[in-house]
């Protein structure tokens, strides 16, 4: 069976578009590339399609590989027979897979192995056919200088039992899809361990339905069992059931029954529950690291494509108490003007010194907006600042400071600031953060950002590739300008990479600005694929060719040519003039290569030629009468921004520095499925405090109810 005929019956894709999406991937093309330019090929699928196919090709690439090692195993030990290697080709379940293999897998030594070496598995044989009659007297026939007993050699024939009904791919199957509907997982405080449990409090005693269990609960309890402090174990509803199953298919020989019972009792507690409960354990957690991953995934992107402010000139702050508040000024592009510190509050309290300062700098440099870190002294800096009068207003804005001091202190920072110490680095990337969070956050480590769900506790390797690919996503969906771009930018660029990258602003300083597209081919080793693949998400604005700064895809060019040569246009004119384009018959240039998807986003592309997707940034101020956790009241609304998302619900700051909890179960007054589709990472909302804890710094709060503006 083909790859794509088996994704297709998984996912329900058309079967023909899978096979086209398969073989762009396979030619080297990008998801995003895939997405944007080959919509005739895929029909049309999003990223997220896309995604999931190339996740399961991925998966069945290593299944075949998989089975060509067991193959190789099973045909070396001279047991493949036709019906085998047939069951093997025609399974594509990674489990199966392995209950198939069982039997034939090298293990280590086992009871059953010991038995089979002392020579009993004749007699398991004939203790499991249906003409033995005694047991016992067939026993007699096995004793040896090794085997002295009866009994001794009755055991070693119900270890081999125990361990043949263990392998059986369907006695396997059965256990598991009881576990998987039955099942419970339960945990209990370890012991000698209950002073340690309290963060654990709520899983002391727990119990719940495998298929109820959400993934932060199972990520919780799996920490809690790594660190020692809690006992986690499955156990399905009923075990007694499996039993009686596994006695109706096995012990079906009134004389031999008590002895096949034992057998089949101590193969399901001490081979197959163990199995299956690892086996749930390990779905389980790998069901929870999707959706924790995912999680994540909405969280960053949302963060990614955060409203910028653009190409405005900004004061940056880093606040801070005795060391002072480190000051930068930032031009239109980022670059770095001038920095200093200022010390408004104590213990120097100089604040008539600072505001003269930075007045100053507002005037000498032309400073429109300010960036002010949400750290240590954000609340006072932020009031002292808007308390300022200045010439002309200036706009305020709050920044997250997560992951700055990660950026400060990485190679990036000293690559860009050699010359500068850390204070410096972190108070410029506050304010290119407010001007480009996507261009500025690229430079940090996603697990930095302060988004995610038990990121810590999830598969390293499978986040790092998750979020590198919203990365990638979101700077492709944006589009990046090629003559101001930072290499670390470029580096998610579809096609590229670090090194072309590094090409390409190399090839920038030495020869100036990129007038054209074409000449991306002059960069060295940016090969026809890597153009093909870069090409329509890098702008240039001003170039000589005005689709140089649209997403039109070079290969393009050509269509809207015509389309203006037919207009009796320019190109320039066609972008112009709304009427033009409207009277465009796009039938007319459909091709066998060019279908109407691509044409209609090459018309929309051209009525908004370089336009930023992202939304507007609006200015938010905290409430002036909070300023400390010891400042609230239950009943107070107040006005907060969310700064993360999980499934059990959002926090909310509050300029108190400690971040507030609207449960799921409060976000709305009607039910919430997913909390993502009701509420966004940075969107400004009103929330009443329910409770304030100030010995365990927790804030409870509530949008039930409370209007939002």
């Amino acid at each position: 069976m083909s790859f794509a005929k088996i994704i297709a019956r998984e996912t329900s894709l058309n079967e023909v578009r899978i096979a086209n999406t398969l073989k762009l991937l396979d030619e080297g093309a990008t998801i995003p590339f895939i997405s944007r330019y080959r919509k005739e090929a895929t029909g049309g699928m999003d990223e997220v399609q896309i995604e999931t196919i190339a996740e399961r090709y991925s998966k069945l690439e290593e299944l075949e590989a998989r089975k060509k090692t067991i193959v190789a195993q099973i045909e070396q030990q001279g047991k493949m027979t036709a019906e085998l290697r047939k069951q093997i080709d025609e399974t594509w379940d990674a489990a199966l897979l392995e209950d198939i293999y069982l039997p034939y897998k090298p293990k280590r030594k086992t009871r059953a192995t010991k038995a089979r070496e002392l020579g009993l598995e004749p007699l398991a044989k004939r203790i499991m056919s249906s003409a033995c009659r005694d047991a016992e007297a067939e026993a007699q026939k096995f004793l040896t200088d090794e085997v002295q007993t009866t009994e001794a050699a009755v055991q070693g024939a119900k270890d081999i039992i125990a361990e043949w009904v263990a392998e059986k791919q369907e006695v396997r199957e059965m256990v598991r899809v009881v576990f998987r509907r039955s099942g419970h997982i339960m945990s209990s405080t370890a012991k000698g361990k209950e002073s340690e449990a309290e963060k654990y409090s709520n899983y002391a005693e727990f119990d719940e339905k495998l298929s109820r269990c959400p993934s932060h609960r199972l990520l919780a309890m799996m920490r809690a069992a790594k660190e020692g402090v809690l006992r986690v174990k499955i156990e399905p509803e009923e075990p007694d059931a499996i039993l009686q199953r596994l006695n109706k298919w096995f012990a079906t020989n009134r004389n031999t029954a008590d002895i096949v019972g034992d057998a089949l009792s101590d193969s399901y507690k001490r081979l197959l529950a163990p199995a299956m409960e690892t086996e749930m354990l390990q779905e389980l957690k790998q069901r929870a690291d999707t959706e924790a991953i995912a999680v994540f995934q909405s969280n960053l992107r949302q963060l990614l494509l955060a409203a910028p402010l653009g190409g405005k000139r900004v004061l940056a702050l880093d606040p801070g108490l005795r060391t002072g508040c480190k000051v930068v000024c930032l031009d239109e592009n980022g670059n770095m003007l001038h920095h200093s510190v200022v010390f408004p509050h104590p213990p120097k309290s100089d604040s008539v010194g600072a505001e003269r300062e930075l007045k100053s700098l507002v005037k000498r440099y032309g400073l429109e907006a300010v960036a002010i870190g949400n750290g240590t002294a954000s609340r006072e800096t932020e009031n002292f600042v808007r308390n300022m009068k200045t010439d002309k207003p200036l706009k305020v804005f709050v920044v997250s400071e997560d992951g700055a001091s990660i950026y400060s202190a990485s190679a990036t920072a000293r690559e860009e600031f050699p010359d500068e110490d850390v204070t410096v680095r972190g108070a410029v990337s506050i304010g290119r953060r407010l001007m480009d969070p996507l261009a500025e956050l690229v430079k940090i480590d996603p697990k930095s950002l302060g988004v995610g769900q038990y990121q810590h506790d999830v598969d390293q390797g499978r986040l790092k590739q998750a979020l590198d690919a919203v990365v990638v996503s979101c700077v492709n969906q944006v589009g990046v300008d090629v003559n101001t771009a930072s290499k670390h930018l470029l580096t998610y660029v579809s096609g590229l990479g670090p090194q072309l990258a590094q090409n390409i602003v190399d090839f920038r300083s030495a020869n100036g600005a990129f007038s054209t597209r074409s000449d991306f081919k002059k960069v060295p080793r940016l090969g026809a694929k890597a153009f093909e693949q870069c090409a329509g998400f890098l702008r240039i604005n001003g170039g000589k060719n005005p689709l140089d700064a649209t997403a039109v895809h070079p290969e393009s060019y050509h269509i809207v040519k015509q389309m203006a040569d037919d207009a009796k246009c320019t190109i320039a004119q066609l972008m112009a003039d709304p009427g033009l384009r409207r009277k465009v018959d796009l039938g007319k240039y459909v091709t066998a290569e060019v279908g109407l998807p691509t044409l209609n986003d090459i018309m929309e592309e051209l009525g908004k030629p370089g336009r930023d997707p992202r939304e507007t940034l609006e200015e938010f101020a905290f409430s002036d009468t909070v300023h400390s956790i010891e400042d609230l009241e239950a009943g107070m609304v107040l006005p907060g921004i969310v700064t993360n998302i999980t499934n059990f619900g959002a926090f909310v700051d509050l300029g108190v520095k400690v971040k507030g909890l609207v449960h799921v179960s409060q976000v709305s007054e009607t039910y919430v499925k997913d909390i993502a589709e009701a509420i966004k990472l940075h969107q400004h909302v009103y929330v009443k405090v329910l409770d304030v804890d100030t010995k365990a710094q927790r804030i409870s709060l509530s949008m039930k109810g409370v209007p939002q503006h």
